[in-house]
């Protein structure tokens, strides 16, 4: 035990001194913290100030002449053109539109202002529009009626369980933001764990380290050993993730709101995320191991790593058939299947829930696959160890295992 857990500390160590590893750990918080900084910025400078703002308005088409104050606007209303344009020059408005004659048939109207914009502020947009529909509908339908052909709709969802009370966990779109992030960074944990694995023996068996190794650890010690250390230094990632999703959150949730303040985190999402994250890092671990027992370098090795992590992109790729059939047959199955089961289990948490007898079988699938593979990967570092310059053939490894 006191070698494997030498081992396990030197692959633990060397792990997370990785630069890829370093920045992939950071990717996720800085990320979004430069997003939540930019976005803050961006709509600081774009946001109308809270003091009252006024804009003038051309009304050629007649009868625009009430509701004149919107919110924290006031507009103004000018005979001509060209007194709108001046009074812009002079900063008695902050912009001015024109209402055409045949506004009524092409709904055009022509803005002015003196600022260079993206796109006209949202604030603008909702005010100026408020202030067509009421002057229309004046006379015509009753206040109230106005407010609410002006806002017709507010819908909120509430999702329900088997018993009718209203679920713990609701959906919606922005419920899959944390998901969809975290499965792309747990695909790319997978590809760098199994890169990480296949440059470790490899180089050790290139350069004869591995004799000497094997001289004084069994091949079984020396693969749990790494790949403990690779599942602890993996966990360790994602407690990072993990402690700073409620935070990032938060501020982002209270800096940007919108879709960000309606996002829940449950905990049992927490959880299934650092067990499939774990699970996931430790199968591809361990068939990285087999393949670098059989490879006579690294550079062929790692030849055999786009076969298998394809199976970890595919549900992003596919990604449109999932957001359409996320309960599927074909998405069970490969929720089971252990290659594509990580990333996919978190998209499909993010898009309906799995139900529980899926986790359970996947989970299960995933474990049987990394102690059988743990025992396959020492099985073939031990009748290959000596073996260079020439990698055995399917036929050849099927003799071996009979011997």
């Amino acid at each position: 035990m006191n070698k494997t857990y030498l081992i396990f500390r030197h692959e633990f160590l060397q792990t997370i001194r990785r630069t890829g590893f370093i920045i992939l750990t950071l990717t996720l918080p800085v990320l979004a913290l430069l997003g939540i900084g930019v976005f803050y910025i961006v709509s600081g400078a774009t946001k109308p100030p809270a003091d009252a703002i006024r804009i003038g308005y051309v009304d050629e088409a007649g009868g625009f002449d009430k509701f004149m104050i919107q919110g924290n606007l006031t507009l103004v209303r000018f005979d001509v053109r060209e007194a709108a344009t001046s009074a812009l020059m002079t900063k008695e408005i902050a912009e001015y539109f024109v209402i055409p004659a045949d506004f009524i048939s092409t709904g055009v109207v022509s803005r002015y202002t003196m600022q260079r914009e993206l796109s006209t502020p949202a604030a603008i947009t909702d005010a100026i529009k408020n202030f067509f529909s009421s002057n229309l509908l004046a006379g015509k339908v009753p206040a109230t009626s106005i407010v609410r052909i002006e806002a017709p709709l507010n819908l909120v969802t509430t999702m329900l369980t088997s018993t009718g009370a209203v679920a713990p966990e609701q959906g919606g779109f922005g419920n899959f933001i944390i998901p969809g992030i975290f499965s792309l960074l747990l695909m790319f944990a997978l590809l760098f764990s199994s890169i990480y694995v296949i440059q470790s023996l490899s180089e050790e068996k290139e350069n004869r380290l591995m004799e000497i190794l094997l001289s004084s650890v069994s091949t079984r010690q020396l693969l749990t050993g790494k790949l403990l250390g690779l599942g602890v230094a993996g966990l360790a990632q994602v407690a990072v993730w993990v402690i700073s999703l409620p935070l990032l959150l938060k501020l982002a949730s209270s800096s940007i709101g919108g879709i960000f303040s309606t996002i829940q985190l449950p905990a049992s999402f927490l959880v299934l995320g650092v067990v499939y994250f774990v699970l996931g890092y430790s199968v591809f671990a361990v068939l990285s191991a087999c393949v670098a027992a059989i490879s006579s370098t690294a550079q062929e090795a790692q030849g055999f790593v786009s076969i298998y992590t394809l199976f970890a992109m595919a549900p992003l790729w596919c990604f449109s058939l999932l957001l359409l059939f996320p309960n599927s047959l074909v998405w069970i199955v490969f929720s089971i299947f252990p290659f594509s089961a990580p990333v996919l289990v978190m998209l499909r948490l993010g898009l309906t829930g799995v139900p529980a007898w899926q986790l359970i079988i996947s989970i299960a699938v995933m474990m049987l696959c990394i102690v059988g593979g743990l025992v396959l990967a020492a099985k073939l570092l031990r009748t290959y160890v000596l073996m260079y310059g020439k990698r055995p053939s399917v036929g050849e490894m099927i003799r071996n295992f009979r011997n």
